[in-house]
């Protein structure tokens, strides 16, 4: 059994309703899990871990500076 950090503090797993999601595209890798308490539609937690495959365009290694 596991420990989750939620908006009411630590929780045992076995009391919670896990819902993982992933989406998977040729920008990003984004994966997420939510936790519930059983029997409620209320989340009380939320996590995600992106990874993304481009260079966003915002970046670039010019910084611009002269």
């Amino acid at each position: 059994m596991a420990i989750v950090t939620t908006i009411y503090g630590d929780m045992d797993d076995s009391l919670l309703d896990k819902l993982e999601g992933k989406v998977d595209n040729d920008v990003e890798t984004t994966t997420w899990v939510e936790y519930r308490k059983i029997g409620s539609d209320e989340i009380i937690h939320r996590s995600c871990h992106i990874t993304l495959k481009e260079i966003p365009v915002f970046s670039s290694a010019d910084t611009g500076k002269m």
